[in-house]
């Protein structure tokens, strides 16, 4: 039985749509991964298989195909075990889909406990997830607070496999992620003091912006009258006002 169960790769920091492809058909015992994958994706299938095991479904002797596809590009990465996994269940008829998943992204890498591990990237992948249209995307649940600010997707956090088959079973609901976003833009900090009175000098405020932002240091060298002091003072003042 063939199964396609959607997810999310990214390209630098530029998102595609993957679809896991599973097919299990009757044959030799073998587990094959195609589809450009790399070692942390080829290695992906003896996490799979443990993880569904200890989550108390059986894996009988089949043939097991997995493409990811488009296979013109090269997919990294272990957080594509989650959406094999749930195609594996899928095409072994393990479970049985109630909800509609065809606009719904999987996103996440296995324990060998069936446990969902925090991922790396995950900010992106969900902004492009909602750049692409997608309506709802399932991540690890250790990964909500770094999604907090994004609005206009359904991000849902699961902490174990079986939590998502019983969520596709339609007998349990995963919690999901509520967006501060709006909350946050409207306690934006306004300051009565920036650089629009620093005249030129836009490669030193640039600079100085960085710095501020990411807590580094700086040394503004420059004949006199030049603004040093004004330009550093400016920055020391909405440095002290920055949460890091």
């Amino acid at each position: 039985m063939l199964s396609i169960i959607k997810s999310m790769s990214l390209k630098g920091l530029e998102g595609y749509i993957v679809n896991v492809q599973v097919d299990v058909s009757s044959g030799l015992p073998e587990w094959e991964i195609v589809g450009l994958p790399d070692t942390s994706i080829k290695e992906s299938k003896e996490r799979v298989r443990t993880a569904i095991k200890n989550s108390g479904y059986g894996l009988f002797s089949k043939r097991i195909l997995v493409n990811l596809a488009p296979a013109d590009i090269r997919k990294e990465g272990s957080y594509l075990d989650l959406p094999i996994a749930i195609g594996v269940l899928f095409s072994m008829e393990n479970i049985k889909i109630s909800k509609k998943i065809e606009n719904t992204v999987f996103i996440g890498e296995l324990s060998l406990d069936g446990r969902i591990n925090k991922i790396n990237g995950i900010l992106p992948i969900c902004i492009e997830a909602k750049r692409l249209g997608v309506k709802e995307i399932i991540i690890p649940k250790g990964n909500i607070e770094e999604v907090e600010l994004i609005n206009g997707i359904k991000i849902l956090g699961a902490e174990t496999l079986n939590e998502i088959i019983q969520y596709l079973k339609g007998k349990t609901t995963l919690q999901e992620m509520k967006s501060t976003w709006e909350e946050v833009n409207r306690s934006k900090n306004k300051y009565s003091i920036d650089f629009s009175d620093v005249k030129g000098q836009e490669n030193v405020k640039r600079a100085l912006e960085i710095v501020a932002a990411g807590g580094h240091n700086i040394v503004l060298i420059g004949s006199p009258g030049a603004r040093k002091d004004n330009a550093s003072t400016k920055a020391k003042y909405n440095t002290s006002r920055l949460k890091f």
